[in-house]
């Protein structure tokens, strides 16, 4: 191989973004385009490109989704709104106001297309009778800083607002409901990835507040009642699902499988160690430091070794982080510059936390860079500050709007 080990694994990387692009990945999973109306609604930092994709198959539809400022796309027909993420904003909820509004009242010869993608959690947001926009704000900073994995995060999403937990597809109903998903969670449940706005939700209110509280994630009173009173998820047997359908299209097996492709054709052997890792993001990176050095110690030549999923950060600092650039710092640190292990950890939608970072890359001069410029990496972990830390030795990996998102790739190459 003659690439540089930086090289080969923004490579690997490039690749795993590129077939998850809905322009690539959608138009295999298209039927003809339906007679009668043709309503595309959807929401996620991939569903302008997946509208934009859509109308390239069928031409100009009618329709509204919601994206991610900045991740806008041109489309004929449909309209994009933008709105903000993680946190919602009040574009957010008018669009998703608006949106209901659209598939009420549609009849059985009428179809719904909705795109969703990772990032709807939080741009399709109306928050229940009872709650103010400012109160699902201030839920959802608690979620994002508490460590939780995304699945028991969705799961109360669903019970604040009244598009998530199968909702928007029953105010569709009696229309038919097609949703194409771009999965950016862990184990690929329809149900969690962007709270599963056409998707029943069996869960209570109860069972959510129950799997976080070992977070210590609770909600204020008046938010609570509202839930209680208010809250609207279709359960399994919801007759106004019975014309839904949900489809899968792209997800992070399908990206890492790209990237091992990449890996083998350049001769380099490939172990994954799976598409749905989850748990606190520098306690995975210390696994798979001791892994990498083992497999380095046991000296069988090249290889790299791949990962997937969603890792989640616990705030204790007061830093500018993410999980990705936090597993990066994490191993780094664990590997104490090791020779000849290198890696790269990057969110496919380029945007890792609330940064408009993809993550980082570290090689055995990491550390002595950063000391050399007076950056020490232990006090950076400490302080969640991985961010500030990598762009310090301009380590860090930057992409734009990648226009789909399929979550976590890392990547841990071992010369």
């Amino acid at each position: 191989m003659k690439q540089d080990p930086e090289s080969f694994l923004r490579d690997l990387f490039a690749r795993a973004v590129a077939v998850a692009d809905p322009t690539a990945a959608l138009p295999g999973v298209l039927p003809a385009k339906p007679e009668g109306r043709v309503v595309v609604v959807g929401a996620g930092k991939a569903s302008a490109r997946m509208a934009e994709a859509l109308e390239s198959a069928w031409g100009p539809c009618e329709g509204l989704v919601i994206t991610r400022y900045g991740y806008e796309r041109p489309c004929a027909g449909i309209r994009i709104a933008s709105a903000a993420h993680p946190v919602p904003d009040e574009a957010g909820e008018t669009a998703t106001l608006e949106m209901l509004d659209l598939v009420r009242g549609l009849g059985p010869n009428d179809t719904v297309i909705c795109l969703i993608s990772g990032g709807a959690s939080s741009l399709l947001t109306a928050p229940v009778p009872g709650m103010t926009l400012e109160d699902l704000k201030q839920v959802n900073a608690d979620l994002l800083a508490s460590g939780a994995p995304i699945s028991a995060m969705n799961a109360l999403r669903k019970h604040l607002c009244q598009a998530k937990g199968g909702q928007l597809a029953a105010a569709a109903y009696p229309a038919k409901v097609v949703s194409y998903l771009i999965s950016d969670v862990p184990g690929d449940d329809p149900g969690m990835i962007g709270s599963g706005p056409t998707v029943a939700e069996p869960e209570t209110l109860d069972a959510a507040l129950a799997a976080l509280a070992a977070f210590d994630v609770t909600l204020s009173p008046h938010v609570e009642e509202a839930a209680r009173a208010h809250g609207g998820v279709v359960t399994p047997d919801d007759m106004r699902l019975s014309t839904t359908q949900n489809i899968l299209f792209a997800s992070p097996r399908q990206s890492l499988a790209a990237a091992q492709e990449v890996a083998e054709a350049a001769g380099v052997p490939v172990e994954i160690l799976g598409d749905a890792l989850e748990g606190e993001a520098r306690d995975v990176a210390q696994m798979q430091a001791s892994l990498a050095i083992a497999k380095m110690q046991a000296a069988k030549g090249p290889l790299v070794i791949l990962s997937g999923g969603e890792l989640t950060v616990t705030r204790r600092g007061d830093g500018v982080g993410g999980p990705n650039a936090e597993f990066a710092l994490a191993l780094a640190v664990a590997l104490e510059g090791a020779k000849g292990v290198y890696a790269l950890a990057c969110d496919t939608d380029g945007v890792d936390g609330a940064a408009e970072v993809a993550g980082a890359v570290v090689g055995p001069e990491t550390l002595a860079i950063a000391q050399a410029n007076g950056v020490d990496a232990d006090q950076a972990l400490a302080r969640n500050d991985a961010h500030s830390f990598f762009e310090k030795i301009n380590a860090q990996v930057v992409t734009g709007p990648t226009l789909t998102n399929v979550n976590d790739f890392r990547a841990i190459f071992v010369v």
